[in-house]
């Protein structure tokens, strides 16, 4: 089974027209990246509400580090959702004025983990 930094490295590159690609390319997720993926995978179990009773957790995996997280609140307890706030501080590229995580560095992205095995998206919402 190959890992998922060589998954990644397999991936095609987005069409430049496409706005929700180029923030994948550019590899800065967000707040708003967030909520693009949540739109773009509505109705799928790659969400959060949509693969909880399957096992998954929401996570974030950074390619630079090869090292994956549970999702967590800023104060260290699990989130049900993706959050920005309690990730690893070396992965915080931007900072709101709240002082609440606004992106993270290039090479991290959302997915889920289920039985210490990080799932992408596009993993979890082809599996059903």
């Amino acid at each position: 089974m190959k890992r998922i930094t060589e998954q990644l490295a397999e991936l095609q590159p987005p069409d430049e027209q496409d706005n929700e690609q180029k923030i994948k390319r550019r590899g800065v997720l967000s707040k708003t990246a967030l909520a693009q993926e949540n739109r773009q995978y509505r109705g799928t179990t790659a969400i959060s509400e949509g693969c909880r009773e399957s096992g998954f957790v929401p996570a974030f995996y950074d390619t630079l580090s090869d090292r994956s997280v549970i999702s967590r609140y800023a104060d260290g307890s699990q989130a049900p959702i993706h959050l920005l706030d309690g990730v690893p501080v070396e992965w915080v590229s931007e900072y709101d004025a709240e002082g609440h995580v606004s992106s993270l560095r290039p090479g991290v992205i959302a997915g889920f983990l289920r039985d210490g095995r990080f799932y992408t998206r596009e993993e979890v919402a082809e599996a059903k």
